[in-house]
């Protein structure tokens, strides 16, 4: 029965965590319901006060504009051209504004539906406010007369609170007093707990989580409607993004191009006409046809995904538990070429193992691994519960071989302390030490013995290669050898090898010394290392990179992380870390996963990739559309133009306005997903984009257009 409600329990608890989940994360319903109100958008955003933020697209808006003046006006009288070509052209002008307009209006739809869904964590719960005369004694339970019960929303910064098992936490804060386990699977999504208490860097807690054992006393750090998930809000919504500085010269490019285009397209109407004054012959180009002309080689594909294509990169980091202040952040990252990782925890495990252990003075190396497992049976460290893993895995002694259970009561177990810095056990008039080589040489000195040659030479081979060695000791005599190290992760090397190719230097920043510093630098393969490092070290490094003109990323999650934070151009901070090193971030890892960095490189150069390629698109498209257009709408000027006709279009240039409003609809997908990702340098991607896009906008304009003019001929639309 037992088994049974324990099962259940832990699926309910599964259940649990997977709604928490999808309430953070857009249904197939909602997924609907944003197409549904993109396209209620794409008209809104028809007004010129918001096209306007676009000049590319706001021009072809003038010029819809015009040619529907001229489609009304030839109704009643003749301006040179039929009323349905005018008309055609008038409606596909139009739709290429609204199918620019959806392609925005999609991407921020699908970022105001995370934070609407995160809106629907955000709830008011009661709080324990602590009274103005309470006073923390550390280690004391506050009682129910230091508090009174108000809700969440009372709570103003500064103030204290009080939580123990079972309450929600109402508001994010820094706790004062106390250690806990806490369920941050609301805001992370995953189901293990995590410890919080007071003092070092695991000390905030946010609002909308729930304590799970003993208690806490934590000061407010944020004004209601100030939050962390109010602040997750905020930097989702698509709406609120600010333009990239590369974003802005793009922008400028385009309108550069626009206006030489309107200059162009300005002149052609007066030369045509002075043309057929002189020649005696043809007919002057039209008004709409101009426009159409302008409308088909302005950069309006590009221009058109621009917008959705930054929104969609924080949409994709969003999905990878990450929370990007603007696009610029991520942007940044796409041109980020140095990369300043943690040693702990992020390259390595961040807890020595044991790896190995070597016997001395001619012991046998099963007895040693017997003694080194005895010595770490009541160690409940990582290091000391590695050390038994070892023993079991590669010497096959577990516990029960050496101890039997009539001689547990006789154990004394020697605790680890900072004085003695050893632990171990006493048996049977026996006794087994394990600890640091000075302490442990101490002990075999203070019992008459000599500390054997053999164990120097074994500790000091282990300190150069990086490692930490404990030495193993028994009735006063050093008998072994455990070497400990700091593992690192499995793939590491590979990543920073593909890092490598992208053009970005791996640097690793760590507190250790040089020597085991520069020894998991080399078995990481990272490009350099910074050992015995500073707050005030990290930012001069960090300097001294940005003065050459590098851009530098950086993560952190410690206070002595966020003035370092602060200087890098690309700074992640954990969820897990302190306030300050979140407030020095532009990004959060929900998921406190500091390797996570790297995918935010990988999504930053996703997003340049996708940028450039659709740019490369754009402008050989209109390349094509020069060709296939400029023939058929100047051959009424210069009949020797018709020759040029190749395609032989009957519709040119109401097919190429068609193909000109259609591909930024079959765009947007692309726009949104990204450009497959692949590490290559800024050389590779531009010849990738030539080969690929570039190519490909000169043939498919050519394939599209004469597709669409082929149908206009079969339903019988002539212009």
């Amino acid at each position: 029965m037992d088994i049974a409600n324990e099962f259940q329990s832990n699926a309910k608890d599964g259940a649990d965590v997977r709604e928490k989940k999808r309430s953070r994360t857009i249904s197939k319903e909602e997924h609907n319901a944003v197409l549904k109100k993109a396209m209620l958008q794409s008209i809104i955003k028809l007004d010129p006060r918001s096209t306007i933020r676009n000049p590319v697209m706001f021009v072809v808006e003038l010029g819809s504009a015009i040619t529907t003046i001229l489609f009304f006006l030839s109704l009643s009288d003749d301006v040179g051209s039929s009323s349905f070509f005018i008309g055609m052209i008038t409606i596909w002008l139009w739709f290429t504004v609204i199918f620019a307009n959806y392609s925005e209006a999609l991407a921020e739809g699908r970022g105001k539906a995370q934070a609407d869904a995160l809106k629907r964590m955000r709830t008011t719960t009661s709080a324990k406010k602590m009274n103005s005369e309470y006073r923390v004694v550390k280690g004391t339970e506050p009682s129910e007369r230091d508090y009174l019960t108000c809700a969440s929303s009372d709570l103003k910064k500064d103030d204290l609170f009080f939580v123990k098992a079972g309450d929600a936490i109402p508001s994010d804060g820094e706790i004062v007093e106390g250690a806990a386990s806490i369920d941050e699977s609301a805001i992370t999504g995953e189901s293990a707990p995590v410890i919080r208490e007071s003092g070092g860097d695991r000390s905030t807690v946010t609002g909308g989580t729930k304590i799970l054992s003993d208690w806490l006393v934590v000061r407010t750090s944020s004004d209601p409607g100030e939050g962390f998930i109010d602040k997750m809000i905020s930097m989702i919504e698509g709406a609120k993004r600010k333009k990239t500085p590369n974003e802005i010269a793009l922008n400028t490019l385009l309108i550069g191009l626009t206006v030489i285009f309107i200059i162009v397209c300005a002149t052609l109407i007066p030369f045509s006409i002075y043309a057929v004054d002189v020649t005696g012959q043809g007919s002057s180009i039209s008004l709409v046809v101009t426009i159409a002309l302008l409308v088909c080689l302005a950069p309006t594909t590009i221009s058109g995904l621009l917008s959705a294509i930054g929104i969609a990169g924080m949409d994709r980091l969003l999905r990878k538990n990450i929370i990007a202040s603007s696009g610029q952040a991520i942007e940044a990252a796409g041109d980020v070429d140095v990369l300043l990782l943690d040693k702990t925890g992020t390259i390595t495990f961040g807890s020595r193992r044991a790896v190995d252990i070597i016997a001395v003075g001619g012991q046998e190396l099963a007895t040693v691994a017997g003694l080194a497992l005895m010595g770490s049976i009541s160690d409940e460290t990582p290091e000391g519960r590695s050390i038994v893993a070892l023993v079991s895995e590669k010497f096959g002694i577990r516990t029960e071989d050496i101890i039997k259970p009539d001689e547990l009561d006789q154990m004394r177990f020697v605790p680890f302390t900072a004085h003695s810095r050893m632990s171990g056990v006493d048996i049977n008039g026996s006794s087994v030490r394990k600890g640091a080589s000075d302490a442990i040489e101490r002990y075999v000195n203070s019992s008459g013995n000599q500390y054997p040659s053999q164990v120097k030479g074994e500790v000091d081979k282990i300190a150069r290669s990086g490692g930490t060695p404990l030495v193993i000791a028994k009735d006063g005599h050093a008998v072994g050898v455990i070497h400990l190290k700091d593992v690192v992760k499995p793939g590491m090397k590979d990543r920073f090898a593909q890092l490598r190719r992208m053009g970005i230097k791996t640097v690793m920043v760590t507190g250790d010394n040089k020597l085991t510093a520069a020894a998991i630098a080399a078995e990481a393969g990272v490009d350099d290392y910074l050992a015995e490092a500073t707050p005030e070290n990290k930012i001069q490094l960090i300097k001294k990179y940005q003065a050459e003109g590098r851009m530098v990323a950086m993560t952190g999650d410690g206070t002595n992380d966020a003035p370092a934070l602060a200087q890098a151009d690309v700074a992640m901070a954990m969820n897990s870390g302190t306030q300050p090193a979140k407030e020095a971030a532009n990004m959060i890892d929900l998921d406190s996963d500091p390797t996570k960095l790297i995918e935010v490189v990988e999504t930053g150069k996703q997003l340049l990739m996708t940028r450039g390629a659709l740019t490369t698109f754009s402008i050989t498209n209109d390349v094509a559309k020069y060709f296939a257009i400029i023939p058929a709408a100047f051959a009424v000027t210069y009949p020797a133009l018709g020759s040029l006709n190749f395609m032989e279009l009957q519709n040119a240039v109401l097919s190429a306005v068609i193909f000109n409003a259609i591909i930024i609809i079959l765009l947007i997908p692309l726009a949104l997903r990204g450009v497959k990702y692949a590490p290559m340098t800024a050389e590779e991607s531009l010849r990738r984009n030539l080969i690929i896009y570039g190519l490909g906008g000169m043939i498919v304009p050519f394939i599209g257009i004469k597709f669409i003019d082929i149908v206009l001929g079969l339903i019988g639309v002539s212009t």
